[in-house]
């Protein structure tokens, strides 16, 4: 399979804008005042997400799988079309979509920096809506069990000592911050691992030997990881920072705090992670 993450935009590839923000500002609207030329914007809350679910299953659960063959065919994306995948945050929203694609096998990659990077080395942008393209073939398939677990396997696995890292920021973590979640704090064992540390000061990835040591430092570097977040987007930077380093992808629990803090009898732990 093609590398995780690129530096430039192969021909023939297809390149998607995954701009959402937690603050609520509009990804779409984001998109028409400045993309990359030939982008095609994808909504994350209604097309790489499934609506409609009980909250203990989190914010962003993934869509069904011929929901999700539907949103890649409305974008002109084939069977066997490779994906460019960014947004303006350093992959902490794109990266979804590559672990999704990638996951089921088929090319995606996280363009390096995304459109910060992509501007600041004076490439050219253009304004306003995508056309839409022509509809392609994308053949559903279900989404591998054994890349995800549940509220329950991470609890357990979080406890038992297994590294399962929290990609929020320090304070969330911690509980000293809420945003958005019901409830403030971590899964109890947690170690925090946010997706902005993988990130350089341009919002390109560190070097694979820093990411390396990055990982060590949250003993994510060898054995079975699992990774989460506040609802199961950007903790998928760490599965792509993971695997362009070269170590195992980890696994993803999608509810992550959103669906975990929905259940009133789920404890949650503040302060800093157990040394």
């Amino acid at each position: 399979m093609v590398a995780a993450v690129v530096s430039d935009i192969p021909d023939g590839a297809v390149v998607v804008d995954v701009r959402w923000y937690l603050d609520g500002r509009d990804g779409e609207a984001a998109f028409e005042h400045g993309h990359i030329p030939g982008a095609r914007w994808i909504d994350l809350d209604h097309q790489l997400s499934a609506v409609d679910r009980p909250a203990t299953e989190g914010r962003h659960p993934f869509p069904t799988p011929d929901a999700f063959a539907d949103a890649m065919a409305s974008l002109g994306v084939g069977d066997d079309t490779w994906v460019i995948s960014y947004d303006d945050t350093g992959g902490s929203t794109a990266a979804r979509l590559v672990v999704m694609l990638r996951m089921i096998g088929h090319r995606a990659s996280l363009l390096d920096g995304g459109l910060t990077a992509w501007v600041a080395d004076g490439r050219p942008i253009e304004t306003g809506s995508s056309t839409a393209p022509e509809r392609a073939t994308f053949t559903p398939v279900p989404w591998p069990a054994e890349r995800f677990v549940t509220s329950d396997d991470a609890g357990a696995a979080a406890a038992s000592g297994v590294a399962v890292l929290d990609a929020r920021a320090a304070e969330r973590f911690t509980g000293d911050v809420a945003l958005v979640d019901k409830r403030v704090g971590h899964i109890p064992g947690a170690r925090n691992a946010p997706w902005a540390a993988v990130l350089a000061d341009d919002e390109r990835l560190l070097s694979r030997e820093r990411l390396r040591e990055h990982f060590a430092q949250v003993h994510a570097d060898h054995g079975d990881v699992i990774t989460y977040c506040g609802s199961g987007v950007s903790s998928c930077l760490n599965v792509v920072a993971m695997e362009h380093a070269g170590l195992r992808p980890p696994r993803l629990y999608v509810g992550s705090w959103s669906g975990w803090s929905a259940d009133p009898d789920r404890p949650a732990e503040l302060g800093p992670a157990r040394s």
